[in-house]
């Protein structure tokens, strides 16, 4: 016995529509795969912003001459804090110092402090002197005015 069924028009629209979610579940599914490798990758180069931000601040601090001496640390080792800090950064940094000290400036012994300003030496009127301090006076005048 042959049975014809007759072409059913919901049947061919609900298989095309489970052919299309099939289609449409594997294309999702590349996308979201594609997001979260491009997610993972931008967070890692957002890190290591960070971390050489920071490694920058401590190299500062320490007195170095170039930062493209920061790139004789090996950065892939190190891992950011929760507060965004590089535990033992100023280490690292003591560490590149004494190893390659010619990347930091020699400590000057002179002081920073500036000098104070100068102020002209009020000569002290005669009237002012002890009779001492006037017979003292006018012998440095004579004396000078000698020679």
């Amino acid at each position: 016995m042959l049975l014809i069924r007759p072409k059913d028009k919901n049947l061919t629209d609900s298989t095309q529509d489970i052919e299309m979610n099939e289609d449409t579940d594997g294309d999702l599914r590349s996308r979201l795969d594609r997001l979260e490798r491009e997610t993972l990758e931008s967070r890692r180069l957002n890190e290591q912003r960070v971390i050489l931000a920071e490694l920058k601040v401590e190299a500062v601090r320490a007195g170095i001459v170039d930062l493209d001496g920061l790139r004789f640390l090996d950065a892939s080792q190190i891992q950011l804090e929760e507060d965004g800090g590089i535990p033992g950064g100023a280490e690292l940094i003591n560490q590149l110092k004494r190893t390659k000290p010619w990347l930091f400036a020699t400590p000057s012994s002179s002081s920073t402090a500036k000098v104070p300003p100068s102020r002209p030496t009020r000569q002290k009127l005669a009237t002012d002197m002890t009779d001492e301090e006037y017979r003292i006076a006018r012998a440095n005048i004579i004396k000078h005015s000698r020679v």
